[in-house]
């Protein structure tokens, strides 16, 4: 998989933009603050449907304009092939692959698949567990279509839910509804949690051997799914939790309140770890998102790093760029001084300045 190409138009700090990519390293250098980073998450909406940083469509549509469109040209095993994203403040965003429109954004997914890692994600391990169910769910969207649909059915039942407990506080005959609820919860969670464990033990197959050769040989390294309810006892938990979420106006028991532990040397490492080994941990699993893209669709993904290699070591710095391999890779930096030193190939350099991007080779 190739990025070819990348044409914006009132996209974020953008009013007009086509950029075109090398198939190696690419890097992006400019001061902060010049729309680096936009470019890279108008490529991860073009892949995913929606922005890396949690934005709505209409806070990244430029503030002047009412629209914004993002054209993605791409080499998918020798084809072309093109997306086309057209944002809106007032509507649902329009999608179209080689200029036919999907019926549902989920359709766009396993065309583009995308590794984002940015200084947010270091601390990933050490972060609440939110972040962490974030990562996982942005990965298993990307590559299972069937999981994106689950969980989104299972937010919006929640979401259902939760008005209902509140709605409860002024009319208790509402309670006789909370079953309907809940058995679609259980429905759809199941699913989340038997997918989640799977990516664990897909995740286990890959990252240990990874992990091993960036501490050195010195460290192993285990991902644990930590469920709050499992698929056999989450409609007891449910029925058990019914007062307290009553009391709380709000759903306590499911999969939105999972988590997922890294055990190195036997050791929990967000409670007991020093930052060294979360940083490591966090800079294996991103390496086994690589490797776990390719081995499920049989695909390069696009990597995609922002401004990343400036929080790491010389250590990491090298281990990561050494492992890019033949991936087409996007990199942003403030400076070109690290990728000399490191001695990276890079294919194609880009200055960006106020919106304005400049090829400079």
């Amino acid at each position: 998989m190739i990025i070819k190409s990348l044409e914006l138009e009132n996209f974020r700090n953008y009013k007009s933009l086509n950029i075109e990519f090398d198939k190696g390293v690419n890097i992006l250098y400019g001061d902060n603050a010049q729309g680096k980073t936009n470019i890279l998450e108008a490529i991860y909406v073009s892949a995913t449907t929606k922005s890396h940083k949690g934005a709505k469509d209409k806070e990244i549509i430029n503030f002047e304009a009412d629209e914004a469109h993002i054209k993605t040209y791409l080499d998918k095993e020798g084809l072309e092939r093109r997306v086309d994203m057209h944002l809106r403040k007032s509507k649902s965003k329009g999608i179209a692959i080689d200029t036919v429109r999907l019926k549902k954004a989920a359709q766009l997914l396993g065309l583009l698949n995308v590794v984002f890692f940015s200084p947010e994600d270091l601390s990933i391990i050490k972060d609440a567990p939110a972040q962490r169910r974030r990562f996982v769910d942005m990965e298993l969207c990307q590559l299972d279509q069937s999981y994106l649909y689950d969980l989104n059915q299972y937010n919006k039942i929640i979401a259902q839910r939760n008005k209902l407990l509140k709605d409860m506080y002024n009319n208790q005959d509402l309670k006789n509804m909370l079953g309907i609820w809940d058995m679609q919860i259980i429905t759809y969670g199941q699913k989340i949690i038997k997918r989640r464990r799977l990516f664990v033990e897909q995740l286990n197959e890959i990252i240990d051997e990874i992990h091993y050769k960036l501490s050195g040989g010195k460290e192993k390294i285990k991902v644990e799914y930590a469920p709050y309810v499992s698929e056999d006892n989450f409609e007891e938990m449910l029925k058990k939790a019914r007062e307290k979420d009553i009391k709380l106006k709000s759903t306590s028991v499911g999969p939105h309140k999972d988590d997922f532990i890294f055990i190195v040397n036997g050791i929990d490492i967000r409670t007991y770890g020093s930052q060294g080994q979360q940083r490591t941990a966090a800079l294996s699993l991103k390496l086994s998102e690589i490797e776990l893209v390719k081995k499920i669709t049989g695909d390069n993904p696009v990597l995609l790093l922002d401004d990343v290699l400036s929080e790491l070591d010389s250590n990491r710095q090298n281990h990561l760029l050494n492992n890019i391999g033949d991936i087409q890779t996007i990199i942003t930096c403030t400076g070109l001084e690290d990728f000399v030193n490191n001695r990276i190939k890079i294919n194609k350099i880009f200055k960006v300045e106020t919106g304005v991007v400049i090829n400079e080779n």
